[in-house]
């Protein structure tokens, strides 16, 4: 192909398609914030997936205290954070408190991080 047959693109037609759907409002960001800011441990992290990861997404905190390398006080705190930031919910049975995941809480998070199909994203 010549220079001559060369065809020049508008630069509006060369930018990309946006990622998210619409912008974060001041409210949805600071909740969302506030909800990685407690996902930002990896203690938290794991005991979220531990958490995840049973049948029925729930277990005793005496469950998931296995594999820590942390007091029960440190796990019960750190349960608390997640259940503040909306992430599990907790029930105490007898002598043990039980958690389970909030399944909207995680799709919230999900549909806030989601890129639209269709948008190619290149690292």
């Amino acid at each position: 192909m010549s220079k001559s047959e060369l065809t020049i693109t508008p630069t509006q037609a060369c930018s990309a398609a946006p990622l998210a759907k619409k912008p974060l409002t001041t409210g949805d960001a600071a909740q969302l914030a506030s909800v990685f800011k407690a996902l930002a441990d990896p203690v938290r992290l794991r005991l979220l997936s531990s958490i995840a990861s049973r049948a029925g997404q729930e277990a005793c905190v005496c469950d998931v205290s296995d594999g820590f390398d942390i007091s029960q006080p440190t796990i019960s705190h750190h349960l608390k954070v997640l259940r503040e930031a909306g992430l599990l919910i907790s029930e105490r049975r007898a002598s043990w408190v039980y958690y389970k995941v909030v399944p909207e809480a995680l799709q919230q998070l999900s549909d806030a991080l989601l890129i639209e199909s269709g948008a190619s994203v290149h690292a």
